[in-house]
């Protein structure tokens, strides 16, 4: 018997969202929801998503895809990955509708949706484990430093670099003009990364900077966590700098329940077949011994 590829509708404040929901024949009790980051369409590097939700359901984990409000085939105006918690809540709920049998979700975000899982799980007890590929906590200071920390510094040892400017083809003012900007925004500390929290409150503070707000879900979220950051990727390279110099982010990410992977040959995506299979490989272990925790 094959697996079932099931199209959902399913609504959100009046509005219509499309998913899918690959549907084994045998099912486990965990099941995996797919959160997309960014605007995309199905085919390239974001093909992985249609490939991986496949690959797990032919080891018999049940998944869900789904566009969120404003995002590709779903209705809606388009909105900030920070606000989607009503969305992943609708998503969850459509999910069980059609699936009765299982009795725990994993959500599995790349980028901001890696971010929007983090904001969303530890407010839902049907959340018992995610999965956060090069999650985005982007500050104008965070992204400076880190462009001139892996941009700027691997250009000085790019033969090209050294090529054009010997050439005459280098354009000297809009570089200084450039580097003056970003070193500027770099130095800048108004990043809102200041502000307090408040551990009391039932909902963590939307205002916060993203890193602030990032750590604190991160303290507040009590199940298995999977963390993938590539290598060769700025957006990974702000996530590990925002984390190396706060203690508090340090001392969660060294939790037992974390398991992370450091891919170091790989960029944002994980475009090549290559990179995907790796990724699809970590996630089905992973899941497959969080199942056996939960049984």
């Amino acid at each position: 018997m094959m697996n079932r590829e099931i199209p959902i509708i399913f609504q959100c404040h009046q509005d219509n969202l499309l998913g899918i929901i690959h549907q084994p024949v045998c099912a486990s009790k965990l099941a995996v929801l797919f959160v997309v980051g960014g605007p995309q369409y199905r085919v390239g590097s974001h093909r992985q998503f249609v490939l991986l939700a496949r690959m797990l359901a032919a080891h018999n984990i049940p998944v869900m895809r789904f566009d969120y409000r404003g995002m590709g085939d779903s209705e809606g105006e388009p909105r900030s990955f920070t606000s989607i918690d009503d969305d992943i809540a609708a998503a969850i709920a459509a999910f069980y509708q059609v699936c009765p049998e299982i009795s725990g979700i994993v959500i599995w975000g790349l980028c901001d949706a890696a971010s929007a899982a983090l904001f969303y799980a530890y407010q839902d007890e049907r959340v018992q484990g995610l999965v956060l590929l090069n999650p985005w906590v982007y500050t104008e200071q965070g992204a400076a430093t880190v462009y001139l920390k892996h941009y700027y510094l691997q250009r000085l040892s790019n033969p090209d670099f050294w090529r054009k400017i010997f050439s005459l083809k280098f354009d000297y003012l809009a570089s200084l003009s450039s580097f003056v900007t970003i070193t500027c925004k770099m130095l800048n500390k108004s990043t809102g990364a200041g502000h307090s929290v408040d551990k009391t409150v039932d909902k963590v503070d939307p205002n916060l900077s993203l890193p602030v707000r990032m750590k604190e879900c991160m303290r507040r979220f009590k199940y298995p966590v999977l963390l993938i950051l590539s290598g060769k990727d700025l957006t990974a390279d702000e996530f590990k700098d925002a984390v190396a110099t706060d203690a508090e982010w340090q001392g969660l990410l060294a939790d037992g329940r974390v398991s992370r992977y450091d891919f170091t040959e790989s960029d944002h995506t994980f475009s090549s077949s290559l990179w995907q299979d790796q990724v699809a490989d970590w996630t089905l272990g992973w899941l497959n011994d969080l199942n056996q925790k939960l049984q």
